[in-house]
């Protein structure tokens, strides 16, 4: 019929959309980057992050977003605008042509959640790990920046630490667990440990020293 648009021309329906490009770009790239890397958030765009995470937790993450940060809830029955099967067609798709199997091969992965750490323990283990870069104290050295900013912590969640100490930031030129000192990978234990102590150092009143002032309730 003159003016009828062929089928290959007719607009899709958003919720029918699987293709990674589409969703990848009109969901993901404003916060992760284009092509996974050098966004204002995380990069997805990690071999051994994409492995560590796994299929499970990146489907519940890109569904329920992340309580306490700026990562939404994309599934539409958390008023998101993604069906169940479009994250998991996104996720399925990521791990495709971002992931590598073998990407920690030979090398035990931490658990991705974690346990209860012990702060002591951390403040030796972050010594031996971390301290080259970030200084004794954590407050910046000659490679890296301060990681006890009583700002940064405050804005940064427990999780997502943990995430920059067995994932590294490659971008940055921060390694994974297993890059701190040469032939030695952080233990389980010791990353627990090392972000037992960093989420000790949080403060209070961001910003402002303790000192003996009481919480205002």
């Amino acid at each position: 019929m003159p003016g009828k648009p062929l089928k290959a021309e007719r607009p899709v329906v958003p919720s029918a959309v699987m293709g990674f490009e589409q969703l990848y770009a009109h969901n993901c790239a404003g916060c992760h980057g284009g092509d996974g890397k050098l966004g204002a958030s995380l990069p997805l765009n990690v071999p051994v992050y994409l492995e560590w995470v796994g299929k499970n937790n990146l489907i519940e993450i890109t569904s329920e977003g992340v309580a306490g940060t700026t990562m939404p809830a994309f599934v539409d029955s958390a008023g998101g605008t993604l069906t169940k099967q479009q994250i998991e067609s996104l996720v399925v798709q990521m791990l495709a042509k971002w992931g590598q199997p073998d990407a920690a091969k030979d090398v035990p992965l931490p658990s991705y959640r974690g346990s209860a750490g012990n702060p002591a323990n951390g403040a030796a283990a972050y010594q031996t790990f971390c301290a080259s870069c970030h200084g004794k104290a954590g407050k910046g050295g000659a490679k890296a920046g301060s990681i006890v900013d009583g700002a940064y912590l405050s804005l940064i969640s427990d999780q997502a630490l943990r995430t920059l100490v067995v994932a590294g930031r490659q971008d940055l030129g921060m390694p994974d667990w297993r890059g701190y000192v040469k032939g030695r990978s952080m233990t389980a234990q010791e990353v627990d440990d090392v972000v037992a102590w960093l989420t000790s150092q949080r403060q209070r009143f961001p910003g402002r020293p303790y000192g003996d002032r009481k919480q205002v309730q």
